[in-house]
């Protein structure tokens, strides 16, 4: 009875977003006995649907770095796509953006999950999701994509890397659009993590974008996030 009641609870909030560009929520749920799915994440949903397709809306699903875990929501809102919202911009996209725990590191599988409860309650195009993420988050873009290369129709990790998938993610990831991003001089996840993985997927004949910032340190992400070519190119992909 207490899972039912918080499933009720979960969709009555969640009737509440589309009144709002971007607001905060909660899953907790247990899916299975093996399987439970605990997130606080914000959700937007644009006024401008220039970008719908038969009534379904791009998705971009937006992973944070190590700074933003917690409980406090509002950290969500310092970086990113989440940011560029709070200052007042209507991103055509619905967007998803979940927060980790204290201490903890991002999931495939329970994110996977949360995406599907998103499309079941949302009109969200699930042939143009598209997935990006910063530091940790750019961990768990190439992680997430390589276990659900379907799930996706194209990425962009941010200084971040993978040491868990780096020998199958080229051959995961061989047609999936990539644009990767890394500052020459970041001292935190150093840019061989990214061009590693680039060119492992080019030896597998898979043409990723790389944009490599000269100057940056561990902040390739506020360049990125600003650059509208970046939104313009997901748009560009569907599966």
């Amino acid at each position: 009875m207490k899972h039912l009641i918080l499933f009720i609870l979960l969709f009555g909030s969640i009737q509440l977003v589309a009144q709002s560009t971007q607001k905060a929520h909660n899953i907790d749920k247990v899916f299975s006995e093996n399987i439970v799915v605990s997130h606080n994440y914000l959700l937007h949903i644009p006024k401008d649907k220039k970008h719908a397709i038969n009534g379904k809306l791009p998705m971009i699903v937006f992973l944070h770095g190590a700074g933003e875990r917690g409980t406090d929501i509002e950290m969500l809102k310092v970086h990113g796509p989440p940011k560029k919202i709070n200052n007042g911009e209507d991103l055509p996209f619905i967007v998803l953006s979940p927060q980790c725990k204290e201490t903890a590191m991002w999931n495939p599988q329970t994110i996977k999950i949360l995406i599907d409860q998103i499309i079941t309650s949302y009109p969200v195009d699930d042939k143009r999701i598209y997935l990006t993420g910063l530091s940790m988050g750019g961990y768990g873009t190439w992680d997430l994509a390589t276990k659900y290369p379907h799930k996706f129709a194209a990425i962009a990790p941010i200084c971040g890397g993978s040491d868990v998938h780096i020998w199958t993610a080229p051959l995961q990831l061989k047609n999936m659009p990539i644009w990767a991003f890394h500052g020459a001089m970041d001292n935190v996840v150093p840019i061989e993590k990214t061009t590693r993985i680039i060119q492992a997927l080019k030896k597998v004949g898979s043409n990723p974008k790389l944009t490599i910032y000269p100057d940056a340190n561990h902040d390739s992400w506020t360049a990125t996030y600003n650059n509208p070519a970046l939104y313009e190119w997901f748009l560009k992909h569907g599966r």
